[in-house]
């Protein structure tokens, strides 16, 4: 069972930045169809998501809320990735959760967008963005 562990949240102010990196605990077996992705829930709302990295190609796609201003990329060392957040608002406000996924042949990129699409989730951490 893989583990996904999320570091890297904590409070800032608006216009700030942080950076969360998501390591896994082994190796996936599967690197040529795996995604990592990150999802966030607000307080009171529905969890979204936010961005995703083919592992692959290192592809990159992005909710259109952060696009310009988040960067995510893979850590080949951790089996892993980070979330570079520029700019951030109040609005980034959440719990960010790490997650892993295997999209096998046939799967579109769209199907990355969809939490119920992943296998494996992080405990999630804390981001904070005061305005």
């Amino acid at each position: 069972q893989v583990q996904l562990i999320e570091s890297g949240g904590g409070l800032v102010q608006a216009g700030g930045s942080l950076r969360l990196s998501c390591a896994a605990s082994e190796r996936t077996l599967d690197l040529g169809h795996l995604v990592m992705g990150w999802f966030r829930q607000a307080p009171g709302k529905d969890g979204e998501f936010v961005a995703a990295v083919r592992w692959s190609d290192g592809m990159a796609y992005y909710s259109d809320f952060v696009e310009g201003r988040f960067t995510i990329s893979r850590d080949n060392a951790k089996y892993g990735m980070n979330l570079q957040m520029n700019s951030l608002k109040a609005e980034d406000t959440g719990v960010y959760y790490c997650a892993s996924g295997t999209f096998g042949y046939g799967r579109q990129s769209g199907d990355y967008f969809y939490g119920s699409e992943y296998q494996y989730w992080g405990q999630g951490t804390q981001v904070t963005v005061s305005s």
